[in-house]
């Protein structure tokens, strides 16, 4: 079985467009994928999700999404709010078992950041990682206040057990700030690790073709990519020259 969470050091930071490229580098490499979306929030019933821009960008159809809440909240309290049942990680996770035998990949995208409530008793995305012993991709923010966020995941995810399959900065802009670019070399110290990738600002608009040659290079090699975070450090470094 092979299994790869996805998670986030907060909501809004690209953990999708993340997913969606491990997918299609996969993909690419002839493997069979599938997405599963355990709880999907802040999404109408009629409207499109993430496993939607997942089928768009990878061009995947082997999703999965066991649970929606309408309103923007955690799913626990999204579920509470609205009256209906709840999430049961623990079917989660048989359900995810029961699709890797017959795949070669299966992709877990959690909702906001590790921490996040699924159900009443605080089950976590972190949780279902550890019952899958699945590695976990945390998806990063580039700018300011990221460094504090990735830290508190990763020793939240060390305190748990959860192995770290890598850092990957969700978006990263044409034109880096100052803490930006200060905050690569600092997010490899927090990692202990390279940096496992930076997806390109505006990837997620992208059409599948142009979105895999972007993944490709956006990734590391154990992904599939061709990513190197040494040249992409220095590339961005700052200098007296250069501040």
């Amino acid at each position: 079985m092979s299994v790869l969470v996805v998670t986030g050091t907060c909501t809004g930071v690209g953990k999708t467009v993340v997913t969606a490229a491990l997918a299609a580098l996969a993909m690419a490499r002839g493997s069979s994928v599938a997405v599963v979306k355990p709880g999907q929030t802040g999404v109408g019933y009629a409207e499109p999700g993430d496993l939607d821009e997942v089928r768009r960008l990878a061009g995947l159809d082997d999703v999965h999404e066991f649970a929606r809440y309408p309103d923007p909240l955690s799913p626990a309290a999204a579920a509470r709010y609205s009256g209906l049942p709840p999430l049961d990680l623990s079917e989660v996770a048989r359900r995810v078992r029961e699709i890797a035998e017959t795949r070669d990949l299966v992709l877990v995208e959690g909702a906001g950041g590790l921490l996040v409530r699924y159900d009443e008793d605080g089950g976590t995305i972190a949780d279902l990682a550890r019952w899958l012993g699945a590695a976990t991709v945390v998806v990063a923010r580039a700018g300011l206040g990221t460094l504090n966020h990735t830290a508190l995941t990763l020793e939240a995810m060390a305190h748990r057990g959860v192995q770290l399959a890598g850092v990957v900065i969700g978006e990263w802009p044409e034109k880096p700030d100052l803490a930006m670019r200060s905050n690569l070399r600092d997010l490899e110290t927090i990692a202990a690790r390279p940096l496992a990738g930076a997806l390109p600002e505006g990837a997620g608009a992208l059409d599948p073709a142009e979105f895999l040659l972007a993944a490709r290079t956006a990734l590391s090699p154990p992904f599939g990519g061709t990513f190197d975070a040494a040249t992409f450090r220095d590339e961005h470094a700052l200098t007296t020259e250069n501040p």
